[in-house]
């Protein structure tokens, strides 16, 4: 059964480009080396550009304890960990009840 996850957080002013160079490589290295990682966006907040809304889908448990325990994740967590400003990142299980995609 997939599974659907959100991540929330907030970033320092400063570290905004970092961020986002952070999140543009650690999102080809999903697409390219975590085939069970079926969808990873991430959105960063029009109105405050500190904000960002990551949105997985993952296969099944293997596939979402597999990017959980990767190095990648671990990388990226060392960039944009010092920066968070609102606590740690806020992760949110959910369930698909419908969609307008495949």
């Amino acid at each position: 059964m997939p599974i659907y996850q959100t991540a929330h957080y907030r970033v320092n002013a400063g570290a905004v480009d970092k961020v986002t160079e952070a999140i543009t490589e650690f999102v080809a290295y999903v697409a390219t080396a975590e085939p069970g990682t079926i969808r990873y966006d991430a959105w960063q907040q029009i109105d405050d550009p500190t904000r960002f809304v990551h949105l997985f889908t993952f296969a099944d448990d293997a596939a979402h304890k597999a990017h959980g325990e990767s190095d990648a994740v671990r990388r990226f967590e060392e960039i944009y960990r010092p920066e968070l400003t609102e606590g740690p990142v806020v992760f949110t299980d959910y369930r698909l009840i419908a969609s307008n995609t495949d």
